[in-house]
């Protein structure tokens, strides 16, 4: 695949229109078709794009080649989408979570598998070059044994009356939404999640699901970690990832990122901070080289499985107020 690889954006809602910022004057892809059951959301999407629109994927399909899609339908429909591709062969860049139950995930990255289609999961974290960086720290050594990780996305969003609250199309509230982001990024610093403990906080939205939530998690290798979510508090923190090691300190922050030796008074500066388009084009990239066969997806359909079945685990906590297991065969980074 020399050629600019030509996509299909399945799904015309909110993350989509963010894609079309980070199509625009991308050298490696273009979108030529967009596909939304809404016609009207569908075109204007297209437009902006400079491509047909179509009611559905089936119909795009039909009448526009394509290299590779990009899923950001609702959680419950992008398994059967996903396979839709799959079984023509076409790549998949499915927006998070993959899945919102475990044995549906897996049937899809197994069809994957047999059929060798390239999957990955849209987790945009693992992508900002803070996060890239600290990362870096981190397996240096510099931060010494890693003891706990902390984790915070919470910020008031009115949710009333949106798919993400009704359980059936979303599998949850903002542990599943939030969250698969949470964990995808812990799992990215840490490696495999062995265990997870979840609570719901008090529900000040007048919604169906947990608007708040907090998780403690527990990595294969003993590191601690506790995940703050919410929709409808403002946590004033200027950081959303922390790691502490025996040797030092790391905050990936929204406006700059810096890292402190133990026993130095003073941080160093490492990073300027969250660039959400930054982050998705990076993901962007890393998949189109991955098609291209010269780099390797840093974020596999394994990797998107695990966080999966964590988030699985996490409500079934949630339900027995009790840590539980992840599952085992799905858990490994």
């Amino acid at each position: 695949m020399s050629h600019t690889l030509r996509f299909a954006l399945i799904g015309a809602g909110a993350i989509a229109k963010a894609y079309v910022a980070v199509f625009a004057a991308f050298a490696h892809a273009k979108v030529v078709a967009v596909a939304d059951p809404n016609a009207q959301r569908a075109r204007e999407v297209a437009d902006a794009l400079d491509c047909p629109a179509f009611r559905s994927h089936g119909e795009l399909l039909e009448e526009v080649p394509c290299d590779a899609a990009v899923i950001c339908t609702p959680p419950a429909t992008h398994v059967q989408v996903a396979l839709d591709l799959v079984e023509q062969g076409i790549p998949v860049l499915c927006e998070k979570p993959l899945a919102i139950d475990l044995a549906s995930a897996r049937k899809l990255v197994n069809a994957a598998a047999i059929d060798g289609v390239p999957l990955t999961m849209a987790a945009k974290f693992r992508y900002v070059d803070d996060a890239i960086l600290a990362k870096s720290i981190v397996d240096s050594g510099d931060l010494g044994e890693l003891v706990l990780f902390d984790n915070i996305f919470a910020s008031r969003v009115p949710m009333v009356g949106r798919w993400n609250t009704d359980p059936a199309v979303s599998g949850g509230g903002v542990l599943i939404d939030n969250g698969t982001h949470s964990v995808d990024i812990a799992r990215y610093f840490l490696g495999s999640i062995s265990e997870v403990m979840a609570v719901k906080g008090k529900r000040v939205q007048e919604v169906s699901v947990e608007d708040t939530a907090q998780m403690l998690i527990r990595s294969d290798d003993d590191v601690c970690g506790t995940i703050d979510l919410s929709w409808s508090i403002e946590m004033q923190a200027d950081r959303y990832i922390s790691i502490y090691g025996s040797e030092g300190t790391i905050n990936v922050g929204w406006h700059e990122s810096k890292y402190r030796p133990a026993g130095s008074a003073d941080w160093i500066r490492f990073g300027d901070g969250y660039d959400k388009v930054q982050a998705m084009r990076a993901q962007l990239t890393n998949f189109c080289e991955a098609l291209r066969g010269r780099e390797p997806l840093l974020i596999t359909a394994e990797d998107a499985l695990a966080s999966v079945a964590v988030i699985e685990a996490a409500y079934a906590s949630m339900a027995s107020s009790a840590w539980v297991p992840v599952d085992a065969a799905t858990s490994s980074a």
